[in-house]
């Protein structure tokens, strides 16, 4: 008699675990939609590598807040930013990119771990006053594409 139950009790239990697998990954799925994404321009590795493609009439623009961005390092008074200025290099490529966009790059290394290397946060720490000018001319420089943006991990220091 028990015999007769057994495949409905079985059918019964997989729906219920089926139910509770779906409702787990859906969970799941809704909880990292939900989670704010990281910083990219907080690097947990050893260094970074940053290539901006700047249009050919803004080159002006983007080197001023390059200029800004160094004085505004160097004159914080928090020891993360002037770590920072000692390990950042901005490098202007001979070559064009696509489009006739100047490249610029950004050689970080060593990174420093956990500090913010947002440009425009660091410009609006310096320069509070300035801040939303400063954004407009520096947002307005990139070209099509903005940039590629590359966390490294040392693999090997060639010269030790």
């Amino acid at each position: 008699m028990l015999r007769r139950y057994v495949p409905v009790i079985r059918r019964r239990l997989g729906v219920v675990v089926l139910g509770l697998a779906v409702g787990f990954l859906s969970a799941g799925v809704a909880h990292a939609q939900d989670a704010p994404k990281a910083n990219p321009y907080v690097f947990a590795g050893d260094g970074a590598l940053l290539l901006n493609f700047i249009k050919a009439d803004k080159t002006a623009d983007y080197e001023m807040i390059v200029g800004k961005l160094k004085e505004a390092l160097q004159k914080s008074e928090k020891p993360e930013r002037k770590q920072q200025a000692e390990s950042w290099k901005v490098f202007k490529a001979a070559e064009a990119g696509a489009g006739g966009a100047v490249i610029y790059v950004s050689v970080i290394s060593p990174a420093v771990k956990g500090a913010d290397y947002t440009v425009t946060t660091i410009l609006a720490e310096a320069f509070p006053t300035e801040a939303q000018e400063l954004y407009k001319k520096y947002a307005e420089s990139f070209g099509t594409p903005s940039g590629n943006l590359l966390n490294l991990t040392l693999l090997s220091d060639l010269s030790k």
